[in-house]
């Protein structure tokens, strides 16, 4: 299976480009090193076009090559930096998810929106809660998360109702909501209440409360969560303990954004 497939060419879409990212992006947790066949294999490129696309990537210093395997090199976190750096978020919401990981004692996080999924911009983790490994950068579905269904809820309709009709609906666990009509109605419920709660929905014994962090102009930009296990607290405790603190340092971090 072809996991970067390049997509049809268009007047303004430079295709050389676009098969050098398909490349970056086949390296991973699973693959950090490669050879040649398997970087054409993963990418769909033919050997000679992966080849030529490696071997640019190593003389600009973004891959290395130890006899017939290739990895990415530290150079390639330029590209991912430049992003971060760019975020007001970045920079500003680290005092105060700190404040928010010591008063509760759980991992905080904060994501944005790219497509239907959310990418972590920022996480201080303090527990290991999930079976995945989550990092700055990691992706989740934004259906099933608490911090992506704030960001959803502060979509507008039409907006909203293109993600989740692109999103893959489908039952991580048993307590999973997959009717898409009763997702739009808790996704009203979050844009009410101002926060999304999310327990074993994902994963079980996994569960999370997220609020929205907006800019100068109201607009829902990201959202910052706490995150622990079922099994510690209730939802009803988890609100009572987590809800507090997250909602001050939003408030916090809107404030300085304003301020920008």
């Amino acid at each position: 299976m072809v996991e970067n497939a390049i997509p049809p060419p268009s007047d303004s879409y430079v295709q050389s480009f676009a098969r050098g990212l398909s490349v970056i992006r086949a390296f991973g947790p699973q693959r950090p090193r490669m050879t040649l066949s398997e970087v054409a294999a993963a990418t769909g490129l033919t050997r000679a076009g992966a080849r030529r696309i490696l071997l640019t990537l190593a003389q600009l210093g973004y891959v290395e090559q130890d006899e017939r395997r290739f990895a990415l090199t530290p150079r390639i976190l330029e590209l991912g930096y430049a992003y971060l750096s760019a975020t007001p978020l970045w920079d500003l919401a680290l005092p105060y998810m700190e404040e928010v990981a010591e008063a509760t004692r759980e991992s905080c996080s904060v994501s944005v929106l790219d497509g239907a999924d959310i990418v972590y911009i920022l996480r201080l983790s303090t527990h290991k809660v999930m079976t995945i490994n989550l990092a700055v950068g990691s992706r989740l579905p934004a259906w099933v998360t608490s911090m992506g269904r704030v960001l959803l809820a502060g979509l507008s309709e039409r907006e909203q109702d293109g993600l989740l009709a692109a999103s893959r609906i489908e039952a991580y666990t048993p307590a999973t909501i997959t009717d898409r009509a009763e997702l739009k109605r808790v996704l009203a419920g979050v844009r009410d209440e101002g926060y999304a709660c999310v327990v074993q929905e994902l994963e079980p014994g996994l569960q999370s409360v997220a609020v929205p962090i907006v800019d100068r102009g109201g607009r829902v930009i990201g959202a910052m969560n706490v995150s622990g296990h079922a099994n510690r607290y209730s939802r009803e405790q988890m609100l009572d303990a987590f809800l507090p603190p997250l909602r001050h340092a939003a408030g916090q971090i809107n404030q300085a954004l304003r301020r920008r």
